[in-house]
């Protein structure tokens, strides 16, 4: 009997989560976003989801898509050495459209603790871990070639990053899909928990997506990776990978409601758009 019971009730929590998951993949794709042409082939989206009706909390998400043909709109990496400035700075200084935070860094001394080259010149080495091993994000990079960006896996080799040929690369992570197949996420609690989250996504037709979302509010509870890798699925991404988050979460656009900040970074842990953290590089949109 007890066995019995035990089944069913497996059955009910899988069926549950089943069903759990179709209406999250509904609700989203249904989602009526409130939009924004902010430059020629770059368009911002944002929705509050404030009834507890994404994964039954609050998330506040906004994205920017962006024509990925090196045209009219381009990418491009900002970054330094060893300073930190916040990523409104980093977007105003180099005379962009748009700014996203990107890799992980050093606290205390600034700078990347990840691999970072600029224009063919190298701005940051990794830094490995105590056990020799590459932490989860030195394991994928995005690189920019002629204005386009793309999102490149780790091929198990030492120098990996250094023989990429392209003059503008970034390593970052995880890397949550590649190619229409997701990756396996081990459920470490960076990766399982909630927190702000930043991403880029890839869709077939090449159109890019950079996407923030909010998190540590009751107005926005933040994402796992396996929320975050759903949402982007659920945009059309078939690629995908995660950058830095939690304080450092921030979306930026040029001349956008005073500060030009999207979306609600937590540093001040205020519900507001003046929270930002310093950070060490940011991918840019320009105009070309």
């Amino acid at each position: 009997m007890f066995k019995k019971v035990t089944v069913l009730f497996f059955l009910f929590l899988v069926s549950h989560n089943a069903f759990t998951q179709v209406q999250d993949s509904l609700i989203f794709i249904k989602t009526h976003w409130e939009k924004q042409r902010i430059a020629k082939q770059v368009r911002l989206f944002t929705y509050h989801f404030n009834r507890k009706n994404l994964f039954t909390v609050n998330e506040n998400i906004s994205f920017l898509e962006i024509k990925n043909s090196g045209k009219k709109a381009v990418f491009a990496i900002g970054a330094e050495e060893k300073e930190l400035i916040t990523t409104s700075d980093f977007g105003l200084r180099d005379t962009a459209v748009a700014a996203v935070n990107s890799n992980f860094f050093d606290v205390k001394n600034g700078g990347s603790v990840d691999f970072v080259r600029v224009d063919g010149k190298i701005i940051n080495v990794n830094r490995i871990e105590k056990n020799g091993n590459r932490a989860f994000h030195q394991r994928a990079a995005v690189v920019i070639d002629n204005g386009k960006i793309a999102i490149k896996k780790w091929d198990g080799s030492t120098d990996w990053e250094k023989n990429l040929t392209e003059k503008n690369v970034l390593l970052n992570g995880p890397l949550l899909a590649i190619n229409g197949r997701d990756e396996a996420l081990d459920t470490i609690a960076f990766n399982r928990l909630r927190h702000p989250r930043t991403c880029l996504g890839i869709k077939p037709n090449g159109r890019v997506i950079l996407l923030t979302v909010d998190g540590r509010n009751d107005n926005s509870a933040g994402m796992s990776l396996f929320e975050l890798t759903k949402i982007m699925r659920w945009l059309g991404c078939t690629s995908a990978i995660n950058f830095d988050g939690g304080g450092s979460t921030t979306l930026w656009v040029k001349g956008y409601r005073g500060n030009g900040v999207i979306n609600y970074p937590t540093d001040n842990k205020k519900w507001d758009h003046e929270g930002q953290r310093k950070v060490a590089n940011v991918i840019l949109v320009k105009k070309k």
